[in-house]
């Protein structure tokens, strides 16, 4: 299996929106807002950038693209830099091309099936409440955006603890950083996003 498709079906996490100082009861309210600005999109278009950070060597890998979603479930992740690399999730199953290598791999689609998948929780698919406890971790360094740390319900070597850092104003995702067992990090940042014409 491919790094980038481990990356993003692999790595589990969720999204939430919580206001700054906000207590503990407010987070299924929060959850609501999100869950229902994601519901009234029927596609959308992002830029995003992505760091990937091995903890043991210090390495660091960054990676740029597009991602394109339609509902219920059909996704395009397209790094274009530093090498092209393209992931589709169809009706039927999941493609992933790399161009430099004259490969393409074919995988189950059930693997993007999982309510906590990264490629659901970015894409705003993911049922919240259920796989994670959520707690706020704002800090003066956030700016004006939400801090969020969560803990998986039940981790797994993949997933030990995601944050996230959400716009107040439209309440969608702008970062997210998911950590493995090891102590790995997978960073995403999305700009730029904006609901398509269907």
């Amino acid at each position: 299996m491919s790094r980038l498709l481990r990356i993003l079906f692999c790595a589990f996490f969720t999204l939430c929106l919580l206001a700054p100082g906000a207590s503990a009861a407010d987070i299924p309210a929060t959850v609501k807002k999100m869950q229902a600005a994601y519901a009234a999109m029927q596609s959308f278009r992002a830029d995003f950038t992505q760091e990937l950070l091995q903890r043991e060597s210090g390495m660091t890998e960054k990676r740029q693209g597009v991602l394109l979603f339609r509902k219920p479930l059909f996704v395009r992740w397209e790094s274009v830099a530093p090498h092209p690399e393209l992931l589709m999730v169809t009706d039927r199953e999941i493609w992933n091309y790399l161009p430099d290598e004259e490969l393409a791999y074919r995988y189950s689609r059930a693997l993007a099936e999982d309510s906590r998948s990264l490629i659901q929780v970015i894409t705003g698919q993911s049922a919240l409440s259920r796989d994670f406890d959520v707690e706020s971790a704002q800090s003066e360094e956030d700016g004006k955006l939400i801090h969020l740390l969560l803990y998986p319900k039940e981790p797994t070597t993949e997933l030990t603890e995601a944050q996230l850092w959400l716009d107040p104003a439209t309440s969608l995702i702008r970062r997210a950083m998911v950590m493995d067992f090891y102590g790995n990090t997978n960073t995403i940042e999305l700009k730029n996003l904006k609901e398509q014409e269907s």
